[in-house]
């Protein structure tokens, strides 16, 4: 999830003070003791994750320095033990010298999503719900554009990423602060782009309607609830939670930072995104609470003898759904990646500030958790990717260097979207163009003449400066006023969309397009 940045919620999608790494790990002396150690599946595994710890931390050093991420958190598992956690890998701020460690708490975004998947099943298992129950059968509410499609949608298709609906559907309504009953309202007027369970379109508002499923079912006020219960308290995860106002309070956290060419920049927590998107991303967390979540993945749904979830379920969720490309597939909150020596389940989550992934290869029992405070153009990813290469037998290569190619390639090329054209066209007067505006998911704006641009405003407050751009194309930069000047600051300088106006069938310019770089278009017709 995701964000964001436009630039950075892509989820695949110098400067730090001197890194001071060290590992955690246990060191058998005992030559009967090692013995033993060698006889277990994991023994291997554990061996070469050993060897593989001073090239790993000489490669993430190199990689936080290209991508300017301020700190990393890596832990690593073979089985049931954590192998390798790092420490000193960065610093929780720049402006601080206060060291990342396993306690430190980051945003993990749509990592969220396979603890959202794991409730399900969770419900499942307690007979509350079945994978496939008809949506509307458990939210009359629910509606698609297609009736056919809203009829025919299930519980498990909430999350399997196949909905036929563009990709990031709506998003942009949860970062501009609309609450979850306006962004599941507004799915109804979206035309579908794909045919119904046939094409990955990644998508974050229908798990948001997951999770209000699940607490319904389980009788719970919300998604967070059934989470706490089911999971976060049972495995002990003590540190995780679900708010701005707790990862700020957490004395050991991580401040957040977006990507630019030339040097990330810091951005605060947002009150709404992630949160606002419940089971889609809204989860803060640590490594020391992330194991014994890989813990329980790797123990096919078993912790330390407890069963939280059954085999059964537990596997419906690391089952293909749709293809992504040739070599990944989407599960259910899982992309399932084909590696020549072993699939790995992986997931990874971007908000505006952080980057995070999770994978694990269930076969020899391994698990990777990546945590960085940096929106996630690719570099957590890369890591995760970097590790499992080595650990399989893969053959090597180094994804952080393809991964930061991709990623100023494309800020090349957003850089230019916005660019004047040499010969714009001639503007229109701008006075002739005010007036009022309606679009049924962003409801009515006003739009204002302000000198030598136009002003698109909401009634709660969202301001889009307009300025003339070519012809009846303008660009649209969100006004940081009042609640909105954490939002504005977090989607960078360069301008979040553009407006462009059209003529009706009378030939007068009374329809509004507003479109965003996520590919997201909202017609506002004069009212």
């Amino acid at each position: 999830m995701t964000r964001l940045s436009f630039r950075n919620k892509r989820e695949s999608i110098g400067g730090v003070l001197p890194i001071v790494a060290a590992s955690v790990l246990t060191v058998l002396n005992a030559p009967q003791l090692f013995a033993a150690e060698l006889g277990r599946p994991e023994a291997k595994i554990e061996q070469r994750i050993h060897e593989l710890v001073p090239k790993l931390e000489a490669y993430v050093a190199n990689g936080m320095k290209a991508f300017d991420v301020p700190g990393v958190a890596i832990g690593i598992l073979a089985g049931d033990k954590l192998v390798y956690s790092s420490k000193g890998l960065g610093v929780r701020s720049k402006g601080g010298r206060q060291p990342v460690d396993s306690e430190t708490i980051f945003q993990i975004g749509s990592t969220t999503k396979a603890f959202l998947a794991t409730t399900m099943g969770i419900a499942v298992d307690h007979r509350k719900l079945r994978w496939d129950d008809r949506v509307i059968d458990l939210d009359p509410n629910f509606q698609l554009k297609d009736p056919w499609v809203t009829r025919e949608f299930r519980f498990f298709d909430l999350i399997a990423q196949r909905s036929g609906l563009p990709p990031y559907v709506n998003d942009m309504l949860g970062i501009l602060g609309f609450d979850e009953n306006t962004m599941i309202h507004s799915l109804r007027y979206v035309a579908p782009v794909s045919s119904f369970r046939t094409t990955f379109a990644y998508t974050n508002i229908t798990h948001i309607i997951a999770g209000c499923i699940v607490a319904k079912a389980e009788g719970e006020a919300d998604w967070n609830a059934v989470l706490r219960k089911e999971l976060l308290d049972p495995l002990g995860m003590k540190h995780s939670s679900y708010t701005a106002e707790a990862i700020k309070a957490a004395p050991n956290h991580a401040e957040g930072y977006r990507y630019a060419p030339n040097g990330s920049v810091e951005v605060p927590f947002d009150q709404w995104f992630p949160y606002d998107f419940g089971g889609a991303g809204d989860i803060n967390s640590n490594i020391e609470d992330m194991v014994p979540w890989v813990r329980l993945q790797l123990g096919n749904g078993s912790f330390e003898g407890k069963p939280l979830i059954s085999p059964e379920n537990l596997a419906v969720t690391r089952t293909s759904k749709v293809a992504i490309n040739d070599k990944m597939s989407y599960a259910l909150g899982w992309i399932i990646l084909q590696t020549p020596n072993g699939n790995i389940v992986w997931h990874n989550g971007g908000t505006n500030g952080f980057g995070a992934y999770v994978g694990l290869q269930l076969d020899k029992h391994i698990g990777v958790i990546v945590l960085t405070n940096q929106g996630n153009v690719g570099f957590p990813d890369a890591v995760g990717a970097w590790i499992f290469d080595r650990l399989l037998g893969n053959a090597p290569v180094d994804h952080v260097a393809e991964m930061l190619k991709q990623v100023k390639k494309r800020f090349a090329e957003e850089d230019k979207t916005f660019a004047k054209p040499a010969n714009p066209r001639p503007f229109p007067p701008l006075a002739p163009l005010a007036g009022n505006f309606v679009n049924p998911s962003f409801g009515k704006a006003t739009l204002q003449h302000d000198g030598d641009a136009l002003v698109l405003e909401f009634p709660n407050g969202l301001q889009f400066k307009l300025a003339p751009w070519d012809g009846d194309v303008f660009t649209a930069q969100l006004a940081p006023n009042g609640r909105y000047a954490t939002v504005a600051h977090n989607l960078g300088p360069e301008p979040s969309g553009f407006v462009q106006f059209q003529m009706d069938k009378a030939g007068k310019l009374n329809l509004l397009r507003l479109s965003f770089e996520d590919g997201q278009a909202y017609e506002f017709h004069r009212e």
